[in-house]
């Protein structure tokens, strides 16, 4: 599938289109969708705030894959761009074709300016993200 919309942008790295998060804001405004493959737990404390976000965690991503709109692009997105950009990887093996990556993740999203939503009793605490977890919990 072909969307005008992104004629000129992003960049190829590996046989994957990637866009960095100011210009999937502005994709987002013409209907493309930022697909968080983030855990639950840890898209709880920090989110996407534009209207055209799904939440699909990479680990049930195989299972749910066929949900995914058909007809939008599809910018998949994480904390840092690696998990989602093996989301993109295991779609593109099921032949999807509507699909990129989102380069630098919430990180750079968040360090571009752009609108996030925190909620700060989901705050998460750690060294690493393997030790992440909610410090406001016991």
């Amino acid at each position: 599938m072909k969307f005008d919309f992104i004629e000129n942008r992003g960049f190829i790295s590996g046989g994957i289109l990637n866009f960095t998060p100011k210009e999937i804001f502005e994709l987002c405004s013409k209907g493309a969708i930022i697909v968080d493959v983030r855990s639950e737990y840890v898209n709880k404390s920090r989110k996407f705030k534009v209207d055209n976000v799904l939440y699909f965690p990479l680990d049930k991503l195989e299972q749910t894959y066929t949900e995914l709109p058909k007809d939008k692009l599809l910018i998949f997105a994480d904390s840092v761009g690696l998990r989602s950009k093996e989301a993109v990887i295991l779609l593109k093996e099921k032949a999807i074709e509507n699909i990129a990556n989102m380069a630098g993740g919430l990180v750079e999203w968040e360090r571009d300016g752009l609108p996030i939503e925190i909620d700060l009793s989901e705050q998460l605490t750690g060294s690493c993200m393997c030790q992440l977890k909610n410090r406001n919990k016991k």
